[in-house]
């Protein structure tokens, strides 16, 4: 009875976690290119740097945790668009109108559904995940669940989407929205 109850706790929460992460919304996408800041998790204008792993450059926001994208978000089809979903990968959010700025060309904005402001790299949203406890952890590479989180590097193929001029309010331009599935 005790290794029932030992090994069904994780088969639990990893139930849980497909359940969190299996819906989708569409939004619209502005690109920026900036150089730097010192500002983090929604903050007025987030900062993404870059850092050495065993993985190659990768991504990092302000405090030096890894940066991450999930496969199944292209073309604005957001899938960890609720709590149980955002409770784990959190978004990299800006104060609404707030550019992103770094050390990285290619950063964007993108409009979640529930509102708040997403940093995008190369038009994919950017994530931490809980479970890196310290700079520079990657724990999160390679989880599969509605779709594989990588962590970003720089220079990372882009998912295709169209983006918005810098400068852009974010939303809808003339061509209409690069976000829509």
């Amino acid at each position: 009875m005790r290794y029932l109850a030992r090994t069904s706790g994780p088969a639990v929460a990893v139930c849980l976690l497909l359940a969190a992460c299996g819906s989708s919304s569409n939004s619209t996408t502005s690109t920026s290119t900036a150089k730097s800041g010192a500002q983090g998790t929604g903050s007025p204008g987030a900062t993404v740097k870059t850092a050495s792993s065993s993985l190659g450059t990768i991504l990092v926001n302000a405090q030096g945790m890894t940066l991450y994208h999930l496969s199944a978000e292209k073309s604005g089809k957001f899938i960890c668009d609720n709590a149980g979903c955002t409770g784990i990968w959190h978004p990299l959010t800006v104060t609404a109108g707030s550019a992103p700025s770094g050390e990285v060309g290619s950063l964007g904005t993108v409009k979640r559904p529930e509102g708040t402001t997403q940093v995008t790299y190369k038009g994919e949203p950017l994530y931490t995940f809980a479970q890196d406890q310290r700079p520079g952890e990657t724990k999160g590479q390679g989880f599969k669940d509605v779709g594989t989180w990588s962590v970003a590097t720089a220079g990372a193929a882009s998912s295709g989407a169209a983006t918005q001029p810098a400068g852009s309010s974010g939303g809808e331009s003339s061509g209409g929205s690069a976000y829509k599935y």
